[in-house]
């Protein structure tokens, strides 16, 4: 009976790797391995190792090899206990006919109770993965048959009872997930392990971005924004502000000096132009007595701007600003005007390139930031995750806070993505190959099994011993 229990032509766990084609696909018949069960009640053919099966979802692994090893160990041992007990009945039935005393029929019932406890777990344990004896009978070879609705079953069941909202705000709330990443991200250790990772992650996103596509973005992106928005009274503010501030003094004395500085440098320009509006009949020295005269006067009421802070002409400045400030603000003809200057100059290609170069220079510069350990991006990205580990260690309102965004989003997905979660589950079950998948699955269980079957024989026996003894006893 032991020699008869894996009669489906499997190999030792030793040789199993080198299966051959008809044993890896069941045999020339066609026949899936396993689907047999000849010979006296053992638990059927041991699962045999090999390759990926078309449609299989498992694949048998080293560690499988000697599982299967233990598990022909236990059959082995479970079904050895089944013949001995058949011997001793049979033993024990020879010697209470011979007249060999009442302890013969003590053993005898206790062996015959031990084959019924046998047989019937044999049957319970292997009707999980096969036909017991390869004779269809209901309710038998059931994960191979009802392995789609186990995946279901189990999909259903994990989605019931641990994808459910109050199940994932416990489990969250028991981590202390906040206090856990302030602790962490706090040691300066892990703060320079975070900055290092967002440089590599900022150094990777720059290189999958084109540069033509971000270019574009961005200059339609400005030109929209700048279509949209009217700039004219916010320049008439910034203006009034200036003006009333006196930050445009600076500039006037820098324009008085310039155009001093500019008259003086072109004296002889300024010479000609004066004389050449000159009517053609005077004579060329009162021009020329005419315009140094005015050349005079155009020097010195530069010199008396840029040397007087209270000049007239300064004070009339301040007021002609107060009113274009104004008028920008008020005005609509004005702020018309500026934005038909506006919109002629976004549009100019000078601007456009402007604006598209802009990106170049900023991807630049965040390259060469991020590889620079010492740049003062990596140094302030480095402080900024100090802080926020120190501030998640000492604020609770904060961890709270976070503890709840986490916990929001999490119900969130389970809530809304619980039924694509869950058809992981089936749906990879359902691919599985049902014969294939019922002989991974006892080799991961059916040593334990196999207890089973020796529990049933043992108990069995004692059963049958007390049975025996209480007729017995009431002198049956």
């Amino acid at each position: 009976m032991t020699g008869t229990e894996d009669t489906d032509g499997s190999e030792s766990a030793e040789n199993a790797g080198r299966a051959t084609p008809t044993e890896t696909t069941g045999g020339a018949t066609g026949a899936p391995p396993g689907a047999t069960d000849p010979g006296p009640p053992g638990s059927g053919p041991a699962p045999e190792p090999g390759p990926r099966r078309p449609g299989g979802g498992a694949t048998f692994t080293a560690a499988d090899i000697e599982k299967q090893r233990g598990l022909r160990t236990m059959k082995a041992v479970a079904t050895g206990l089944l013949v001995f007990v058949a011997v001793v009945y049979a033993l024990a039935t020879w010697a209470e006919s011979a007249g060999a005393g009442a302890w013969a029929g003590y053993v005898a019932s206790a062996a015959e109770a031990g084959m019924v406890g046998a047989l019937a777990d044999w049957f319970a344990v292997t009707a999980l993965f096969r036909h017991p004896l390869g004779i269809p009978i209901p309710h038998t070879a059931i994960i191979p048959t009802k392995k789609d609705q186990l995946g279901q079953s189990l999909g259903d069941f994990v989605g019931e009872n641990f994808l459910s909202e109050q199940v994932v705000r416990d489990k969250l709330g028991s981590v202390r997930l906040s206090h856990r990443l302030g602790s962490w991200l706090a040691r300066p250790e892990n703060a320079d392990r975070v900055t290092a990772e967002l440089a590599t992650a900022l150094r990777g996103g720059l290189g999958v971005l084109r540069d033509a596509d971000i270019q574009t973005i961005i200059g339609e992106a400005v030109t929209r924004r700048a279509g949209i928005t009217e700039i004219s009274p916010a320049l008439g503010r910034l203006l009034e502000r200036t003006v009333a501030d006196g930050g445009h003094r600076a500039m006037v004395d820098l324009g008085c000096a310039k155009a001093h500085d500019w008259l003086i440098e072109h004296r002889e320009s300024v010479m000609t132009a004066i004389e050449g509006g000159a009517p053609g009949w005077t004579p060329r020295f009162v021009d020329r007595r005419v315009g140094e005269r005015v050349y005079r006067e155009l020097l010195r009421f530069t010199t008396e701007m840029r040397d007087q802070p209270d000049h007239p002409a300064r004070a009339a400045l301040d007021r002609f600003l107060a009113d274009l400030a104004d008028q920008l603000q008020h005005d609509p003809a004005t702020r018309e005007r500026v934005e038909r200057l506006k919109a002629e100059l976004v549009r100019r290609p000078e601007v456009q390139d402007l604006i598209a170069s802009t990106w170049a220079s900023l991807r630049a510069m965040l390259l060469t930031a991020a590889e620079d350990e010492r740049s003062a991006l990596r140094i302030r990205a480095r402080a900024g995750v100090l802080s926020a580990g120190q501030r998640l260690e000492t604020d609770e309102r904060l961890r709270a806070k976070l503890d709840g965004w986490v916990s929001d989003a999490a119900v969130y997905v389970v809530n809304g993505y619980r039924g694509e979660i869950t058809s992981l589950i089936t749906d990879t079950v359902a691919a599985w190959d049902a014969e294939h998948t019922s002989r991974k699955i006892e080799l991961h269980i059916g040593r334990d099994l196999q207890f089973i079957r020796l529990n049933g024989t043992i108990i069995g026996a004692l059963a049958g011993l007390v049975i025996h003894a209480v007729t017995r006893a009431l002198g049956g």
